[in-house]
């Protein structure tokens, strides 16, 4: 599946390794060796020998990941990374994509295709050049749709939704890309099929809009693409007990679809803080679709409560903030290393993970994530730019 850049993930691991100073340059050249690793447990894969982040990563092979992210010289200047089963290394931009200041996006788009895109437009121009990977070389992708694009999700190559604005989405057949009106604001779509795909936002008029007082209240709502047009789905509608806090709404901000088919929305029931004492807390909303309405889903114990799905294999969940959702109802904290002294982390430093993408490497159990370990430290803070990967067999 793809997941948008959307959703970060935060953790913080530990482990103790001797005192050393900054060394820059390339750190770990390899993925993991294949014997055996603590189960979930983010270990290194790549860390890239600049100060940044990394902001995405696809794979089409265990011998064909690539990952982009910016480098921090005064600037946020756009780095391509590219593993070809023995070592990373960095690659220039795509011609084809043409010139960018930031960090671009790739999305997998089939089991063997990727399209890399910039995340806006060329200024003025309202002109977009993309870029496709085959496998074996980047070529243009024909007629990317003009302007910016936010979401995109694909269930192969002639299957392609994104979201164009708030209530507007392109659809890619393999030919052309039509432009269809979404019946409320979205801010997440996903596809379950050929001619099945859902969008989650909200909504500002209709039931539960207007309360007693005339104040307004933002309501969660839904869309279903049925193959023929998008359509409204009856959505819960969400209310704070009384007295209602001052300037209520509530939205939904993720739609996720499982393996199984059942599709979930996620999204918040919150308020303008700091205008009343005592304050009640932001309410979580979290449903399931049964196949002909929605309900709450089940609830869940411990630090899994309010995390959203960012993956899933078949064990379990994947949550924001690298937590783990096991199908027996286990909430697990994915754990993950500190770096080596190589990289000028002290021993006594902070160090945190954030990730921004995580994907599964096709044909295996593992997974990988893109992102930062940043580290806090007196003098010489910096940002590393990190490939994880996680490996979940045997």
């Amino acid at each position: 599946m793809v997941l948008a850049t959307v959703f970060p993930s935060a953790g913080c691991g530990t482990a103790s390794e001797p005192e050393g100073s900054r060394t820059p340059g390339p750190a770990d050249t390899s993925l993991p060796s294949k014997g055996h690793q603590d189960a979930l447990t983010w270990e290194f894969a790549h860390i890239a020998d600049f100060d940044g982040e990394l902001t995405d990563v696809a794979a089409l092979a265990e011998d064909d990941i690539w990952a982009v992210g910016f480098e921090r010289n005064g600037a946020a200047d756009p780095r391509l990374l590219h593993y070809d089963g023995k070592r990373w290394k960095r690659e220039p931009l795509p011609g084809a994509l043409g010139p960018t200041d930031y960090a671009p996006v790739i999305d997998e788009v089939g089991e063997d295709v990727l399209w890399m895109r910039p995340r806006t437009d060329r200024v003025g121009t309202g002109v977009n050049r993309w870029a496709q990977w085959d496998g074996t070389r980047w070529s243009a992708v024909p007629s990317p749709p003009p302007g910016k694009l936010g979401l995109l999700d694909a269930a192969d190559p002639d299957n392609v939704w994104a979201l164009a604005d708030e209530q507007t989405a392109l659809h890619w057949d393999g030919t052309r890309w039509t432009t269809t009106r979404l019946p409320y604001r979205a801010s997440d779509l996903e596809v379950a099929g050929p001619d099945d795909v859902w969008a989650v936002g909200g909504r500002s008029t209709g039931p539960g809009t207007r309360l007693s007082d005339g104040e307004h209240y933002d309501q969660p709502a839904s869309m279903h693409w049925d193959g023929t047009s998008w359509r409204p789905v009856e959505t819960p509608l969400v209310r704070f007990a009384d007295p209602v806090p001052p300037e209520p709404s509530a939205g939904l901000s993720q739609v996720f679809v499982l393996d199984s088919g059942e599709v979930r929305a996620y999204g918040i029931n919150s308020f303008n803080h700091g205008e009343v004492e005592p304050e009640p807390a932001d309410e979580a909303i979290r449903l399931r679709w049964t196949g002909s309405k929605w309900v709450d889903q089940e609830s869940v114990l411990g630090r899994c409560a309010r995390r959203t799905p960012v993956g899933q294999d078949d064990k379990g969940l994947f949550l924001d903030g690298n937590w783990y959702l096991t199908d027996d109802g286990r909430c697990l904290k994915i754990k993950r290393r500190r770096l080596p002294l190589s990289t000028g982390a002290g021993k006594g430093s902070h160090q945190s993970l954030w990730l921004t993408e995580i994907h599964r490497i096709p044909g295996t159990d593992d997974w990988l994530g893109a992102g930062k370990v940043e580290v806090n430290q007196s003098g010489d803070p910096f940002s590393a730019p990190v490939v994880v990967r996680l490996k979940r067999g045997g």
